[in-house]
C-alpha cells in the first residue's frame, strides 16, 4: 500500500507539474518560448525586461498557478522517495540515492516560495537542490533500484542523470548547443521528471498485475 502511495504521487506530481506548465505559458501576452525562457520566467512575480543569464521579457499572469505547482511537486516527490521502499535495495547507494532526490523535491518547494525576481538567492539555491544533486541522485539511482525493476530501466536511469548533470554544467557555462537557454536548461531539469513518471506508472502497473493474480483463482 506504501508503495503505491508513492508511485500515485510522483505521476500525480509530474503530471500536475506538465499541466501547470502548459496553462501557465498559455497565459503570456509575448509568446513564451521554451528555448528561450527558462522555467522559472513562469513564476516570476513581476513583469519586466530581465538580462540575465539572457534577454527576455517576462510578464506571467499565472505565475501563482505555477509557483503552487512547483511547491506540490516538490512535495509529491519528496512523498514518492519516502514511500517507494519497495523498489530499492537496501545499502548505502540507495539510501543517498534517495535523500538526494529527495533534495531535489525540496529545491523544487525552495523555488516555488521563492520566485526568481522577488528572493533571487534562495531561487537559485532550489535550481542546484534539484538540478545538481537530484541528477546525482538520479545517476545513483540506477544502481540502487531493486533486483526486479528491469534492466533497462536501470541503466536507462542512470543515463538521464548523466545526461542532466552534463546540460547543467553546459547550461552553467552558457553553451546552449543551439537548443537555447531553456532547451538546454530543461534538459537539464525534466530527466528527473520523466523518471519520476515512468518509474511511478510502471510501479503502479506492477502492483496492480500482481494484485489481479493473486486474486485469481487456483
Amino acid at each position: 500500500m506504501k508503495s503505491r502511495i508513492g508511485y500515485a504521487a510522483w505521476v500525480a506530481g509530474v503530471a500536475q507539474f506538465f499541466v501547470a506548465h502548459v496553462i501557465a505559458e498559455s497565459g503570456w501576452a509575448r509568446p513564451y518560448s521554451w528555448a528561450r525562457n527558462n522555467i522559472s520566467d513562469l513564476g516570476n512575480a513581476h513583469c519586466a525586461m530581465q538580462s540575465e543569464p539572457e534577454p527576455r521579457y517576462i510578464c506571467s499572469p499565472e505565475h501563482g498557478l505555477m509557483n503552487a505547482s512547483f511547491i506540490t511537486m516538490g512535495t509529491l516527490l519528496a512523498v514518492g522517495v519516502f514511500f517507494t521502499g519497495a523498489v530499492w535495495r537496501r545499502g548505502a547507494r540507495p539510501l543517498v540515492a534517495r535523500w538526494l532526490l529527495a533534495c531535489a523535491g525540496m529545491g523544487f518547494v525552495i523555488a516555488g516560495l521563492a520566485p526568481a525576481d522577488v528572493h533571487e538567492n534562495q531561487h537559485v539555491l532550489g535550481a542546484l537542490l534539484i538540478m545538481a544533486m537530484g541528477n546525482i541522485g538520479l545517476v545513483l539511482a540506477g544502481v540502487g533500484l531493486a533486483d526486479d525493476v528491469p534492466g533497462p530501466l536501470r541503466w536507462a536511469t542512470s543515463l538521464l542523470g548523466v545526461t542532466a548533470l552534463i546540460a547543467f554544467g553546459l547550461f552553467l557555462a552558457h553553451r546552449y548547443l543551439g537548443l537555447g537557454m531553456g532547451g538546454m536548461e530543461r534538459v537539464a531539469a525534466f530527466p528527473l521528471l520523466v523518471w519520476a513518471l515512468v518509474t511511478g506508472v510502471r510501479g503502479l502497473f506492477h502492483q496492480a498485475t500482481r494484485m489481479r493474480m493473486q486474486d485469481a483463482p487456483p
